[in-house]
């Protein structure tokens, strides 16, 4: 255990030193459950390790002690380079699934006396025999929709035999298989797995987790193991990620949480944000910090994601810009998608041509196929790009044959002595690397894209070659992957975590954002919100949102901006009517942003044929409520409540009187009559 003079030589109060006020104050704060809020850009990482690291520096933790985990593998690997630089390397950073899986190797053979199943790389082929098997003609997207509702049917402890009766209430479906069918699925995958005498990510979890839950001596050894617990990115924890956290806790409460509400972007796949905000109510005397301070982007920038989610139930940390003042958020509509795509591509030429490196730059969508336009008015302009994708670098056939290739060009001599980028560059043209992209877009594009890479990384690489295979060997046990010089092309949600100077996010349109599947539901709408959000706060130093009033050119320009961007956009006047006493403004529709006409839109604040972005079944429940209310004191029902201060509460959901005073319509003598029955009829509709 280190003793108080720190590690690597510096004191614990020079951990502190850099650190502004929240993020000392979370960092001092070792014992007890620790909740930490923690904004977009406003440096949790940073907190995190140090707040661990001072925990080592002053004797509270001994670091084999501690396990920070996170949701993936760069983070984990990010965590770990942090904490070696500061003295700490000796804590474990691990994935959820990673941590889990070392467990259940060590005690799988010791307590069930048999060989772990092996792990699985992809459900695919077993669903494509279980589909087989239950007479369901499947494509390939069928088969990767299967394939989520299993795994979120996992992590969220939904049993094969039950789906068919929860999938409806949860708002789940593959599209052409009904819920039967998907469960008859499920459960025929499951045998064809122990079949096969294999596993896949979710059984990690569940094995670890059954045998945590069953045998008491491997739970305690465990416990005995780890005493200090870190989480990050807590609002994407599933069910069963929850589960498994507290068997390692053993109902202790030295745990750390953070993470940030605004950020919630998974819950098609299981993350459940409760577990945050919740955190007090299970771990009562939890420290709540917020980090507020946000160092990445400008005030501009900060201004339009605070706007985004102000009065809605997604709002969450209210960010303060660090920075001075840049550029306006740029607004731009076009008449199609072709023509968006051009102007996107001129304006990262200019930027280019002023200085910005191509690296800096990003283009973030809502969907893979929204890539397709952009990637040809890249490639017409000339500008370098590489498209972000789900799959691991470092996993990828070709990088794998890169490595191996250069490992034995090491061994076969001493090339050394030579330039490296040469040497890396001759090797990997025997995989047929050229120094021009290929034409077109696919696997060959992918593929020039993984090698580009590892050239451009052998650039910027200070060394041999020896020396370089050495840090792709680090690099891929800490997934930090290189990237190629080019303008990054992602989905929003292939985005979270990174950063560039310039942020262009396209197809800014409703339908797109949020996505038309969504329009349905309140819940569905606000994660399509946060979305936005994410995708904003990506930005440093410059943004630009942009939309295309229609697909292709000459089609109908019916598309408006999306719903979300209404707070950034200018503020649109009256249609004119003849005469009118004064000049006003349109009352527009609350959810497409088009202006209202008739009275009773106005007086529901959106268009008859437009969704109400309230939970319409909590609406109906209050107003059950108001009734019997109204009854008993002989007045109108409009006395306690209007409808449309219902209507708000049904939206914003409030979690607290705090909150409900908030709502237009409710005044503190309101709030002391109706505040508490409101708030049990809220938390009543939640748990149902």
């Amino acid at each position: 255990m280190v003793g108080v003079h720190g590690v690597n030589g510096s004191s614990p109060e020079a951990l502190l030193a850099a650190l502004d006020p929240e993020q000392r104050a979370a960092a001092e704060t070792l014992r007890g459950p620790v909740r930490i809020l923690a904004g977009a850009g406003t440096g949790k990482t940073r907190a995190v390790t140090h707040r661990i690291a001072y925990g080592v520096a002053t004797g509270v933790y001994a670091q084999q002690e501690v396990l920070a985990v996170t949701f993936t593998t760069r983070a984990a690997g990010e965590l770990r380079h942090r904490l070696r630089a500061m003295g700490a390397g000796g804590v474990q950073a691990r994935t959820f699934h990673s941590a889990a899986l070392r467990q259940l190797r060590y005690f799988w053979p010791i307590i069930r006396k048999t060989e772990l199943p092996t792990l699985t790389e992809s459900k695919i082929p077993m669903i494509v025999q279980a589909a087989r098997q239950v007479r369901l003609e499947a494509d390939q997207a069928t088969l990767r929709d299967l394939a989520s509702e299993i795994e979120w049917s996992k992590v969220s402890n939904v049993h094969a035999d039950d789906y068919a009766r929860l999938a409806p209430r949860r708002g789940r479906s593959v599209s052409n298989v009904d819920p039967v069918t998907v469960g008859h699925v499920f459960a025929a995958y499951e045998e064809v797995k122990r079949g096969h005498g294999r596993m896949d990510m979710e059984d990690v979890l569940l094995l670890t987790a059954g045998l945590l839950a069953e045998e008491e001596r491997a739970a305690a050894q465990v416990r005995a193991q780890y005493k200090w617990f870190t989480v990050d990115e807590f609002q994407d924890v599933s069910p069963l990620q929850s589960a498994l956290l507290g068997l390692w806790t053993g109902g202790r409460h030295d745990i750390c949480v953070v993470g940030d509400p605004a950020q919630t972007i998974y819950s098609f796949a299981g993350a459940q944000p409760d577990y945050l905000r919740r955190f007090p109510e299970v771990h009562p005397g939890t420290t709540s910090i917020e980090l507020v301070r946000n160092y990445r982007s400008t005030p501009e920038i900060i201004a339009a994601a605070n706007s985004t989610l102000a009065g809605t139930p997604s709002a969450g940390v209210q960010l303060r810009a660090v920075h001075g003042s840049g550029a306006e958020v740029e607004l731009a509509g076009h008449s199609d998608e072709t023509a968006e795509a051009a102007a996107v591509a001129e304006s990262l030429h200019t930027a280019n041509a002023g200085g910005v490196p191509w690296s800096e730059m990003a283009v973030l969508f809502r969907i893979n196929a929204q890539s397709e336009a952009i990637e040809e008015a890249l490639a017409d302009r000339r500008v370098p790009y590489v498209v972000r994708g789900a799959a691991r670098f470092f996993d990828r056939p070709e990088v794998r044959e890169a490595v191996t290739r250069l490992r034995g060009t090491a061994r076969g001599g001493n090339p050394d002595g030579d330039p490296l980028q040469e040497i890396v560059s001759g090797t990997l043209a025997g995989m047929g690397w050229t120094s021009r992209p290929p034409e077109g877009r696919g696997q060959a594009r992918d593929r020039w894209e993984s090698l580009q890479a590892l050239v451009d990384q052998s650039a910027s690489f200070e060394g041999g070659l020896s020396d370089f295979v050495a840090d792709l060997d680090r690099r891929a046990e800490e997934q930090h992957a290189p990237a190629a010089d080019g303008v990054t092309l992602a989905t929003f949600h292939a985005a979270k975590g990174l950063e560039w100077d310039r942020v262009h996010l396209i197809g800014l349109q409703d339908g797109t954002v949020p996505f038309s599947y969504s329009l349905d539901s309140p819940t569905a709408i606000e994660e399509e919100r946060r979305l936005l959000y994410v995708g904003i706060t990506r930005a440093r130093k410059q943004l630009s949102c942009s939309w295309a009033a229609a697909r292709q050119p000459g089609g109908r320009a019916t598309r408006i901006p999306s719903r979300f961007l209404k707070p950034l956009l200018p503020d649109q006047p009256a249609p004119s009517r003849g005469r009118t006493s004064s000049p006003g403004r349109a009352r527009l529709c609350k959810t497409c942003g088009r202006p209202l006409s008739t009275s009773s839109e106005k007086a529901r604040s959106r268009h008859e044929d437009c969704p109400a972005l309230y939970d319409e079944a909590l609406f109906e429940r209050l107003r059950q409520w108001r009734k019997s209310t109204a009854d008993e004191m002989s007045k109108p029902a409009f006395v306690v409540f209007t409808d449309a201060t219902l209507e708000t509460v049904a939206e914003r959901r409030p979690a607290s009187l705090q909150d409900l005073l908030a709502v237009p319509g409710v005044g503190r003598q309101k709030l002391e009559a109706y505040g508490e029955e409101i708030l049990d009829i809220i938390s009543a509709h939640a748990e149902a």
